[in-house]
């Protein structure tokens, strides 16, 4: 059974039981070297990948990694940071979290992988995860 409150802030990793992570709920997601989003379908090591919300930070950890935080609310005006991902048939912009998340994703996952937030102007439906 699914609690009303639940969300996951990086999809396809832990799913929180928190009313504050409801507004973040899959605003990140893992991106593997095809540019393609990660699903746990595909990649079950993304179950590992557990987070939090603490102080303005999404926090991410996982055993054997250091924690990982990344600030939840910055504004996004650098365009260089700008990509495209896809999820199946549909491209989706997100915001790329920068070398050091994606070093973090890619040795916690075993795979070349980068961390990237959908774009805060980018609404994404529901149905595509």
């Amino acid at each position: 059974m699914t609690a009303i409150n639940d969300c996951q802030p990086v999809a396809g990793c832990q799913v929180l039981n928190d009313v504050d992570a409801v507004v973040y709920h899959q605003r990140w997601v893992v991106i593997d070297a095809h540019g393609n989003i990660m699903k746990r379908d595909n990649y079950p090591a993304l179950a590992r990948i557990k987070v939090a919300l603490s102080f303005g930070y999404l926090v991410i950890r996982a055993e054997g990694m250091l924690r990982l935080d990344i600030p939840l609310d910055v504004i996004e005006d650098d365009d260089s940071v700008v990509r495209e991902a896809r999820l199946g048939q549909h491209v989706v912009r997100v915001i790329d979290e920068g070398d050091l998340a994606a070093a973090w994703a890619s040795n916690c996952l075993g795979v070349k992988a980068r961390l990237a937030k959908v774009h805060p102007d980018f609404p994404v439906p529901v149905s595509w995860w």
